[in-house]
């Protein structure tokens, strides 16, 4: 039951090429850097992302993908603010795109996370993101049927885990991480402490145990915003 390992390397050893992977993260809040940066030098290429967006600055998941490790994004925001890797790599046709809706986005991963095999949604009707999926009139409404996002591996930022794997997190750092955690079939958490068992209290618990495979404890984990300025980012 215990899944601490020892470093951010320990945790993504055994990630393969052209895994899918899911990476919380919303802004600044909630990214998992150590961890996506240990994936850089486990080694690992050919991956689909899935995150909000498509990396900020150089550092985290813009270092992977500089790094030329992702064959394929999928986010809702490819061009968010200080984002500069991502434009490089797209104009010269280095790297695919699937532009997903912010809300679809969370509901394709919490879907399958909860075994759901498909749902209709009236976001998109009418666009270009609609083009070639199944549409259904319901109650004199249009809607486009989207699939679930499923994914080998998912980098998770938490605040606090115990030895088991229950986990909390730090008000807006939450964002995309439960569903994450549980739409994955591997789940590698980095989290700012780790407490004893019983030091969490159960009805504080976000994300169970059950939905979580390997910890890691980075006590003093990056901060983006003051990596970014000194970097120089736009």
């Amino acid at each position: 039951m215990d899944k601490v390992l020892p470093s951010a390397a320990d945790a993504v050893a055994g990630i393969t090429d052209g895994s899918t992977v899911l990476i919380s993260g919303f802004g600044e809040a909630g990214n998992p850097t150590e961890l996506i940066h240990a994936l850089i030098d486990q080694g690992a290429t050919d991956l689909t992302v899935v995150n909000n967006n498509a990396g900020t600055g150089r550092l985290g998941l813009a270092k992977l993908l500089e790094a030329g490790r992702a064959r394929k994004v999928i986010c809702s925001f490819p061009r968010s603010g200080k984002s500069v890797v991502f434009q490089e790599l797209y104009k010269a046709g280095k790297i695919e795109l699937e532009v997903v809706p912010q809300g679809t986005l969370a509901e394709r991963i919490r879907a399958g996370g909860a075994g759901i095999g498909g749902f209709y949604t009236p976001t998109s009707t009418g666009t270009a993101l609609a083009d070639g999926k199944e549409a259904r009139t319901i109650d004199g409404r249009d809607y486009v049927l989207e699939f679930p996002i499923h994914a080998d591996v998912a980098l998770i930022k938490a605040d606090r885990a115990d030895a088991w794997g229950n986990l909390t997190y730090n008000k807006a750092a939450r964002n995309f991480a439960p569903p994450m955690c549980m739409a994955a079939d591997l789940t590698i958490v980095q989290v700012r402490a780790i407490v004893g068992l019983g030091g969490i209290d159960p009805e504080h618990v976000i994300t169970p145990s059950i939905f979580v495979d390997r910890i890691v404890e980075i006590a003093e984990p990056i901060n983006e915003a003051v990596a970014l300025i000194a970097e120089g980012a736009p």
